[in-house]
């Protein structure tokens, strides 16, 4: 083994280590979330970049919404991963505003083409958080 031969192994070495930590950082870091308010809805807008439908959970409970994106990395003939860096298990939370009544199951999911994942709860009439128990939004 030449000497270019073991630096670029050690290298590699030290860049799939940085990228795992990388990685495992993303993943314990929420989503980054927007929570905007019109007069009929709430839109809950999360960072979902390389996500597709099938990779998100979104789900109501006591108030808040959850966000669970399992990504999936494609592999590419002829390369190697050497840095990781994309965590692939992210999680995300917003709490809706208590004084809102909102209607869960109405509520729907959408991923767009710029990587985001829009979550749409409709207001209905009356106070207080819509329903307390568990509710799976639709993706």
């Amino acid at each position: 083994m030449t000497l270019r031969e073991i630096g670029r192994s050690v290298s590699n070495t030290v860049l799939r280590s940085v990228g795992r930590v990388s990685s495992n950082v993303q993943e314990n870091r929420p989503i980054p979330v927007d929570l905007l308010e019109s007069d009929g809805a709430l839109l809950a807008v999360f960072d979902a970049a390389g996500a597709t439908q099938s990779d998100v959970q979104v789900r109501f409970s006591d108030g808040a919404l959850y966000v669970r994106i399992e990504r999936f990395r494609e592999p590419h003939s002829g390369f190697e991963t050497v840095f990781p860096g994309r965590g692939l298990s992210l999680d995300g939370k917003v709490n809706l505003p208590a004084d809102t009544a909102v209607d869960p199951e109405a509520a729907t999911a959408t991923i767009t083409e710029n990587g985001t994942l829009e979550v749409h709860v409709p207001k209905v009439e009356g106070a207080g958080s819509g329903t307390d128990e568990s509710v799976d939004v639709g993706t």
